[in-house]
């Protein structure tokens, strides 16, 4: 046995262990400096002057803390946040593509797959940690993901997999809708959107928020794009702005998951991004293969297992293929035995 799987079901069998659900939430291309940093004032432009106004500030810590207070106010305090490399805390991609599939792809999986090479809607070879927990009776029907981008269907494999995938333009399926499902889906539908492949991470949020509040999953995914969006199209101010209001969304999803018995003190998140970008002021719009800092990450973890050992500084490097793990190990179960190539659990993240 596994001693990762032996050391969990001991937990398990003593009752140590708490967490029976898991979120998972990528923000797409959010460069550690802004998480760390906060607004950087060299990207301001005379035309931000409501960005300045709104997350410029004096300190690294202020700036960070007006930009993504649930992060800092909530995650940063009761959980552990990993990536802040001048303190000594590394976060990196390993797969070395360093753009969004391959990213979501080690995320998801646990390593880099040199077979995937592009964002092209190819069905991943590959087994998702997803698509295993939604094979176990215990998660099987209560594993989901909510997407921008409409690429995922075919990262996460969804005619294999099985999972439930809502992503892109498409409207959420299924005999029995809340009302509020419903009427979501008919602003999806009756909105012009400027990429046929995107919507917007305000939908994303609020159609996983009432799928999650009608079916209850064990396994939920969230996957926000706007960050990369508006990077690429250098409107930094955009940036900011839609990093601010996915923290809101996380903290709202949060708040409501602490008042429900099914979840409050059971249910652990995850935050992470599938790419890093280039430094400013030359390369902070892009990132891949030629720009070697955009393999710089971040990852959050926040929940009833995982130690409040807050911003990470001095410790040893984590990488974006040990996510996956991550997640199966907080909910008890050992990915790393099903898939031999997947990167471990971040052992501090999980407990004692």
């Amino acid at each position: 046995m596994p001693i990762l799987h032996l050391v969990l079901s001991l937990l398990l069998a003593h009752g140590a262990h708490k967490t029976e659900n898991v979120i998972l939430v990528t923000y797409d291309g959010l460069r550690w400096q802004e998480v760390f940093e906060g607004a950087d004032a060299s990207l301001f432009t005379k035309e931000h002057a409501a960005a300045r106004k709104a997350y410029g500030r004096d300190s690294a810590e202020e700036r960070r803390a007006a930009l993504l207070p649930f992060l800092w106010g909530t995650v940063a305090k009761q959980g552990q946040l990993y990536g802040n490399g001048p303190k000594g805390s590394l976060a990196r991609v390993t797969n070395g593509k360093r753009f969004s599939y391959p990213g979501y792809n080690e995320i998801l999986c646990g390593f880099g797959d040199p077979r995937i090479d592009s964002n092209d809607k190819k069905p991943n070879p590959n087994v998702s940690v997803l698509e295993w927990l939604n094979g176990k009776d215990a998660y099987r029907g209560r594993v989901a993901a909510f997407a921008e981008w409409d690429c995922f269907p075919s990262i996460l494999n969804a005619p294999r997999s099985g999972l439930f995938v809502n992503a892109g333009i498409e409207p959420v399926a299924g005999p029995s809708l809340s009302e509020r499902e419903k009427t979501l889906n008919q602003v999806l539908l009756d909105t012009t959107w400027p990429h046929a492949d995107q919507r917007s991470d305000a939908l994303t949020f609020l159609m996983a928020q009432a799928y999650f509040e009608r079916t209850t999953p064990r396994v939920l995914y969230l996957s926000f794009g706007e960050t990369d969006e508006w990077a690429h199209e250098g409107r930094y101010d955009f940036v900011l702005e839609s990093a601010h209001r996915i923290d809101g969304y996380v903290a709202r999803l949060w708040a409501e998951v602490q008042s429900m018995p099914a979840y409050a003190g059971k249910t652990s998140l995850v935050i992470t991004t599938d790419h890093g970008r280039g430094d400013a002021p030359e390369e902070w719009k892009g990132h891949g293969e030629k720009i070697p800092a955009s393999d710089r990450i971040w990852i959050a973890v926040l929940g009833p297992d995982t130690p409040a050992l807050g911003e990470r500084a001095s410790c040893a490097e984590v990488t974006q293929s040990q996510v996956a793990a991550t997640v199966a190990a907080l909910l008890g179960e050992d990915w790393c035995a099903a898939e031999s190539k997947a990167g471990k659990p971040i052992a501090d993240a999980i407990g004692p």
